[in-house]
């Protein structure tokens, strides 16, 4: 190892924060995804980091200990999935003891094994309010028990210049309970969209082009016409009558609004329409609003790359938090 800052990323997925720590100077110990394809496009991605590719309860500390070489890590990041919102708290069950959030656990573990100066975790925003405020303060005192003092706080990433809404809850811990602070906002004018993916090939349902990842989906001829009705920024309320899915998520058949940033990108993005185009966005267009470079390719089906674009964390952001993380340092040296 040089004398670069050094980090491990759990639950990995593409990279998001990889990216984005390596953009900022930090060098990567290890990280660990479970998903096949989301290795696959890790591994293309940052071919000499080391990348475990099996269940974090299943790395051991003696793992852990030989993949580190028993060095100081500097930071531990990531988003552990979490999904037991609705029971948790309901029952008198809390949040860590719901078994769909063991993976929390495991990063709360790897956490206590590693020994890190600082941490990151990154989640969903409801998290912080949930059950009026009692899981965060439970995820907190999960943190301090093993000699961590946290701060939570959620973040628009459009305030960061990542050109969408996208509001997650952000878990700083660190060893010394002085100095805890995050990124000050960057934009007050959010970027739109349009600025950001214009510039790409246009393309109808079912063309693809030589850019990679840019290929757009083929749609029925019945989802090309509902789709025609609705305008720029519009919704299924210009779908007429006859034709409007009456049923199913208000944030389906909207066309993304050209001039405001896009609404968050998720695992699925195929009922929303590019602003102008008759077609949903393709995989390239929605990573380069999650601040992936051009030169960052998705491996595996056209849905799990959906999937690992919309699961990451956007590697601008990343790669401002690890900058935060390193002011961080600067005032404890």
């Amino acid at each position: 190892m040089s004398s670069k800052k050094t980090y491990i990323d759990l639950f990995s997925g593409a990279g998001g924060f990889s990216k984005g720590f390596e953009d900022a100077g930090f060098q990567n110990f290890f990280s660990i995804d479970i998903e096949p394809n989301f290795c696959k496009t890790y591994r293309l991605n940052f071919p000499n980091h080391t990348l475990i590719q099996k269940n974090i309860t299943e790395l051991s500390e003696n793992d852990i200990v030989n993949l580190t070489n028993n060095k100081a890590v500097d930071v531990v990041v990531g988003g552990p999935p979490c999904q037991g919102f609705s029971m948790a708290g309901n029952i008198g069950r809390t949040f860590a003891e719901d078994s769909r959030n063991q993976l929390f656990k495991e990063f709360v573990r790897i956490v206590a094994i590693t020994q890190p100066n600082y941490f990151i975790m990154e989640n969903v925003a409801r998290l912080y309010t949930h059950n009026n405020g009692k899981t965060r303060i439970e995820i907190e005192n999960h943190f301090k028990n093993i000699g961590y003092n946290v701060i939570s706080k959620v973040l628009n990433f459009a305030d960061y210049g990542v050109p969408q809404t996208r509001k997650r809850v952000i878990f700083i811990g660190k060893k010394r309970a002085e100095n805890i602070f995050f990124p000050e906002k960057l934009f007050q004018k959010h970027k739109s969209i349009e600025t950001e993916i214009n510039n790409y090939p246009i393309l109808k349902s079912g063309e693809r082009s030589e850019i990679p990842n840019h290929v757009a989906m083929n749609h029925s001829e019945q989802m090309l016409k509902k789709m025609s009705f609705i305008p720029d920024g519009g919704n299924r309320q210009a779908i007429p009558d006859e034709l409007r899915p009456q049923t199913g998520d208000v944030r389906k058949y909207i066309r993304y609004k050209s001039d405001l940033p896009s609404v968050c990108i998720t695992g699925d993005m195929r009922k929303i329409f590019h602003y102008s185009q008759n077609r949903a966005l393709t995989v390239r267009e929605l990573a380069k609003i999650q601040t992936f470079p051009d030169s960052f390719i998705f491996k595996g089906s056209s849905i799990s790359q959906q999937q690992q674009v919309g699961n990451a964390v956007p590697p601008l952001m990343a790669e401002i938090l690890a900058k935060n993380i390193l002011k961080m340092m600067e005032y404890d040296s």
